[in-house]
């Protein structure tokens, strides 16, 4: 078949079922790092950048405030990592955020968790390669009618490589991730020892402390909100311990530590490096960029290393989106485990992965980049917003963790959560001051969702209340089985049809329905067919509007209150012929499918097709 070609050919060969002993699909802490990290990591790029932006819009000099705006960053990243260490090992299975609030506060809660990282890893695709088509446009200016396309493109080559399965996704994105933290460290090590032999004169746009007109407490708790979208990807690896090999919580905690302590170094340099250079973002050229450009100078060398940057940062953000993709799928099997979502999100395709929950998060994601045009300075609030929720809800939960398991001594234990989640309704409190013009859209998105999901709760309770075994099941009983079998033509399909339903059924009848049109032909088919099964009772039904299957099914409603009467089954047979290609199906109609999809509707009542295979 066609389509199963394309599909071993972009996705590959089914993989075996394993079972929890056989550890060869899962990940190493080094390909874990690169793929559950990219999202943290990769905010580098556009993180500090937003700080600075929302400084400058009062004057350049306050500039000098994102050092200590960068300072409390790093003090939230150090709670966030303690608490989500702490996560790992009293929650291994995955959940993260989720699993906490649900747990600890209530249902409710987790669903609210569970609800808003739906939506921030979506978002997270979508930030992500709208970023890395902006560096690409910074890099090659002549892209920059084109970075919409370029988003959409990295979309579903990510999705593609996620398809594929867990390790070869991880193996493909080590090259970049590591590019970009090799390069990113390089150029800050780099820039600081030119500072320190006095090779790049300090440009910074005022001193430290000093006094700036303009600037107010509410401007610089906004530039902190933007700043820690610095931080969103951390709780990935919470969300995926079951990913890693064993010891699964140890590895998924030294994982989480070495990806805290990079990104910790690569903002307190970059933040550093551009209050020392003065820079002030441009709509042309990245703040990245810009550091680049005056570290690694103008010579030969200083361009090749500039590109090479740019190239890793680009790199860096289009795989960036593949957080998303690790931790989507795995939170969706959480929730649909606990039937908040459909029960497809807990089946794994033929590659071991989730394959339902990648395919929805890149459909969102792209509708995200149609509705927003692909602008990444539009999707970062909402982005801030969808994570620190859960961040809020999670540190609140394990406090209530450490109080249900330790008692007295909780608040010992719970510190790093209690500065965390304090740390987090302010970001949250801030964004709902200043910022809720850009975030509104978030919060009736998590109502809607809040309905379906307690919708498909209960839809699933009411399936399991009526699937139940009772007493009374053992007494139904059927005199018999009338059998309806529903006629188009007389040929090789039908024939064979009727004698298979007389074999089965005590009552048998054809149905044939007529229209204006083809009335001539209709009655050379009833005399045909009366020549073939004489003692089998033909009927045929008038249309007045060219229509089939309305009259087909009001017969079948009749013929089925008939057969209930009598306490027989009612069957209805559908007679198809099956070409030998596939492709040759879209040469021929499709009434049976349509006859199939109206009356699935309806009770009591077995629908069966009869195929005849074509043999040329």
């Amino acid at each position: 078949m066609v389509i199963e070609s394309l599909k071993k050919l972009f996705i590959g060969s089914p993989l075996a079922s394993v079972d929890d002993s056989d550890e060869g699909h899962l990940l190493t802490k080094t390909q874990a790092l690169a793929m559950l990290s990219s999202d943290a990591l990769s905010s580098i790029a556009y993180g500090p950048e937003q700080v600075v932006l929302v400084l400058s819009a009062v004057s350049a000099a306050a500039i000098w405030w994102s050092l200590p705006i960068g300072l409390l960053v790093l003090i939230l990243l150090a709670s966030l990592t303690i608490s989500y260490k702490q996560v790992i090992h009293a929650y291994p299975k995955g959940g993260g955020a989720y699993v906490v609030s649900t747990e600890n506060l209530s249902p409710t809660m987790g669903l609210i968790s569970g609800g808003s990282l739906l939506v921030d890893y979506m978002l997270t695709v979508a930030v992500s390669v709208s970023s890395g088509a902006d560096a690409l446009a910074s890099a090659f200016p002549i892209l920059k009618q084109h970075t919409l396309l370029i988003a959409i493109f990295l979309v579903l080559l990510l999705m593609v490589m996620n398809l594929r399965g867990l390790r070869e996704s991880a193996t493909s994105l080590m090259i970049p991730v590591y590019l970009f933290i090799v390069s990113t460290l390089f150029l800050i090590g780099y820039g600081g020892l030119q500072i320190l032999t006095g090779h790049i004169a300090y440009h910074a746009t005022a001193h430290v402390g000093q006094a700036v007109s303009g600037v107010s407490v509410f401007l610089l708790l906004r530039a902190f909100t933007s700043g820690s979208a610095s931080l969103t990807g951390v709780e990935a690896i919470s969300n995926a311990v079951p990913f890693f090999k064993k010891p699964k919580e140890k590895n998924a905690a030294a994982t989480l530590g070495i990806m805290s302590l990079i990104l910790a170094i690569m903002f307190a340099g970059i933040t550093g490096l551009n209050y020392w250079f003065g820079i002030i973002p441009s709509n042309d050229v990245t703040v990245l960029a810009q550091i680049a450009q005056k570290v690694f100078g103008q010579s030969v060398v200083g361009n090749a290393l500039f590109y090479i940057f740019q190239l890793s940062t680009a790199l860096i953000l289009a795989v960036a989106a593949n957080t998303g993709f690790s931790a989507f799928p795995m939170l969706s099997f959480n929730m649909a485990k606990n039937k908040y979502m459909p029960h497809m999100f807990m089946e794994k395709g033929a590659r071991l992965g989730y394959s339902n929950g990648i395919i929805t998060l890149a459909v969102g994601a792209i509708a995200l980049l149609f509705i927003f045009e692909g602008s990444t300075e539009r999707l970062i609030p909402l982005y801030t917003i969808g994570v620190f929720i859960p961040f809020a809800l999670s540190q609140t939960g394990m406090v209530r963790h450490w109080k249900k398991t330790i008692g007295s001594a909780y608040l010992k234990k719970s510190i790093a959560n209690i500065i965390g989640a304090f740390i987090c309704y302010v970001i949250i409190g801030i964004l709902l001051i200043f910022r809720l013009g850009d975030i509104w859209p978030f919060f009736p998105i998590i109502i809607a969702l809040l309905v379906v999901f307690n919708s498909i709760r209960r839809h699933y309770e009411n399936v399991a209340l009526q699937l139940r075994l009772t007493e009374d099941i053992k007494h139904i009983h059927y005199d018999g089985n009338t059998v309806l079998i529903l006629v188009g033509n007389v040929t090789q399909a039908s024939i064979r049809a009727v004698n298979y339903a007389k074999s089965i059924g005590q009552t048998v009848v054809a149905m044939h329905v007529s229209t204006l049109e083809t009335a001539e032909k209709d009655k050379e088919i009833q005399k045909e067919f009366k020549e073939y099964f004489p003692d089998v009772h033909f009927v045929n039904i008038d249309s007045d509007y060219r229509d089939i299957i309305n009259p087909t099914a009001q017969f079948v409603e009749r013929m089925t209150k008939v057969a209930t009467a009598k306490g027989q089954t009612m069957t209805v047979i559908i007679p198809k012929f099956i070409p030998k290609h596939p492709w040759q199906n879209m040469l021929h109609n499709q009434m049976s499918l349509r006859l199939r999809a109206k009356l699935r509707w309806h009770e009591d009542i077995v629908i069966a097709t009869y195929t005849y295979h074509l043999k040329k």
